[in-house]
């Protein structure tokens, strides 16, 4: 409790999905200053936005969190863009808590990072051992340049970053837009659609047949938090629950936790993306004590109803004259 008390913490990303998560964590181990920036204020893109922003915040930990993200239709529609912008972000944000001098940079990489053929389950080691899967390579490869940056900087100016792989997040608050959300949201959404509004099915990508692996989001910022408190080292850490599932049981689940009882079209002519996600989470446990402890039934159950009680909320509020 007491490693936060006396910190000042910069969280960017720290109103989004899983940043919330994380400034709630912070301010119950006792931390007293956040500043969460908003992207409309510091444009992190931007050169001197960051240096504006490292001059009003004057943090000592940086946990790096903000990010341009979202699912295989997303990725293929704006490479170029989740290329850019996360890879402008980063770099200049880890440059300019160098030049300042913060205590510790915390960088918040992807599971998109790790080669498309990695053998299950994906060890840290295997990071290099090949491209990453397509669909996501340039979002994957910008975020790995930060474990490459923070390693750099270690070596040359004595600098404490720290790179964390986090594996497919999902939980309350996630973005539920079928244009740019990920699949676990995107399924819920469609499924709840579909119910209430007695369509005969639901349509998915691929043909059910990957695997992926899912963390809630509260054990996601418990890890980092965790990370931040203890962990100083050179190697990324994955962050996971050590447990997959494959894309077609992960639609029967939802389907009976949404009560949506009608048929589901595959549409194979749309990409499955990478094979097969699993973590080797036990470097995660050795260094720094953590590990997923939400069991995945009650997480999509709270998330579901996270999502029908706001959807809900959402509708009453726009009926209202």
């Amino acid at each position: 409790m007491g490693f936060w008390e006396h910190k000042r913490v910069l969280v960017t990303g720290g109103a989004g999905f899983l940043g919330s998560f994380v400034v709630e964590k912070l301010h119950a181990r006792g931390c007293q200053e956040i500043v969460v920036p908003r992207s409309k204020e510091y444009d992190l893109v931007s050169m001197e936005a960051v240096k504006r922003l490292y001059q009003d915040a004057r943090p000592s930990i940086v946990i790096h969190l903000a990010a341009v993200v979202g699912g295989i239709g997303a990725n293929m529609a704006n490479p170029g863009r989740f290329f850019f912008e996360n890879l402008m972000m980063g770099v200049q944000m880890m440059e300019v808590g160098r030049l300042v001098g913060v205590e510790k940079f915390v960088a918040i990489a992807t599971i998109c990072a790790y080669p498309k053929f990695t053998p299950v389950p994906f060890k840290e080691a295997d990071l290099w051992n090949g491209y990453p899967e397509e669909t996501n390579a340039p979002y994957g490869l910008a975020k790995k340049m930060l474990l490459v940056q923070g390693q750099a900087y270690r070596e040359q100016y004595g600098f404490n970053s720290i790179s964390l792989l986090p594996v497919n997040l999902y939980g309350p608050r996630d973005n539920f837009s079928l244009s740019s959300s990920h699949v676990i949201p995107a399924l819920i959404r469609k499924c709840v659609d579909a119910r209430e509004g007695r369509q005969p099915s639901i349509e998915v990508w691929g043909d059910g047949s990957p695997t992926r692996e899912f963390l809630y989001v509260e054990d996601a910022a418990e890890g980092i938090i965790r990370a931040a408190e203890i962990y100083n080292g050179t190697e990324p850490v994955n962050l996971g629950s050590g447990k997959e599932i494959s894309i077609k049981d992960l639609v029967a689940l939802i389907c009976e936790l949404t009560r949506y009882t009608g048929g589901v079209t595959w549409n194979t002519s749309k990409p499955n993306g990478q094979p097969r996600r699993c973590l080797d989470v036990s470097r995660a446990k050795t260094l720094f004590g953590f590990e997923a402890t939400t069991n995945f039934r009650q997480g999509l159950q709270r998330t579901i109803q996270w999502y029908e009680q706001t959807r809900g909320r959402m509708a009453s509020n726009r009926s209202e004259p």
